[in-house]
């Protein structure tokens, strides 16, 4: 799949006349170019905490040009007891892992996003006789591991795709879960497990999600004439 077609559902669900987030739109040639120069990197990632109608974490590792994103609850644990659900949302342009700001009331994810870890990662995912899986692959066979190295977030984790009981005894299929689970290893139980959300600090700013959303440039929107918020 294209980076382009992999955003469509993106794009779809938000108006950018209206909301601050990116588009993705010319991502592609940049993120070409980008990875010619920068062959040896290691992909990015971020964890967004959402104010939204209800208060999450996003989690979104950079994969094949996108942001393949998991929305958690509870957020990530560095405590390798806490198994956290993390249910798959759309892939999200690059860009997406700067976003920090207010989406407008009424629109999709309306509310206040923070960047609560940024950093890179890299993947360990290993086949039965220890042959490394490339990650889009092991993706899709619903398993991989990686090593972070974040501001907050460093060591082992893995993302695991489960099925519902039903879908196991036969029964229609339905939307894939996910756990993201810290391994065991060096840190692991280290860092106090998730903070509060609420007295979570931006990595990027320093700034809480209030902060944030009171701050004087917070975008705003405001329906014209016939629209409707």
């Amino acid at each position: 799949m294209s980076e382009k077609d992999g955003l469509r559902t993106y794009r779809a669900k938000r108006h950018f006349d209206r909301t601050s987030e990116p588009s993705g739109e010319h991502e592609t040639r940049e993120k070409r170019e980008k990875s010619a120069a920068d062959s040896s990197d290691e992909p990015a990632f971020v964890v967004q905490i959402h104010d939204a109608s209800s208060l999450h974490f996003d989690f979104r590792l950079e994969v094949d040009g996108v942001l393949k994103s998991w929305s958690i609850p509870k957020g990530p644990s560095t405590d390798p007891h806490d198994k956290r659900l993390a249910i798959p949302t759309e892939d999200h342009p690059m860009a997406y892992r700067d976003f920090e700001g207010v989406i407008p009331h009424g629109e999709y994810g309306g509310g206040t996003v923070i960047v609560w870890d940024q950093g890179t990662y890299r993947p360990t995912s290993h086949d039965k006789r220890g042959r490394p899986v490339p990650f889009a692959q092991a993706l899709e066979n619903g398993h991989v591991t990686f090593e972070m190295h974040g501001e907050k977030l460093r060591g082992g984790y893995a993302l695991t795709r489960f099925h519902g009981r039903e879908e196991r005894d036969g029964g229609p299929p339905k939307k894939p879960t996910w756990l993201l689970v810290r391994t065991q290893g060096p840190g692991a139980g280290h860092g106090g497990g998730t903070p509060d959300p609420r007295r979570a600090r931006s990595a990027r700013t320093g700034r809480t999600l209030r902060q944030v959303a009171e701050a004087p440039d917070a975008p705003t929107w405001q329906p014209k004439d016939g629209e409707h918020a």
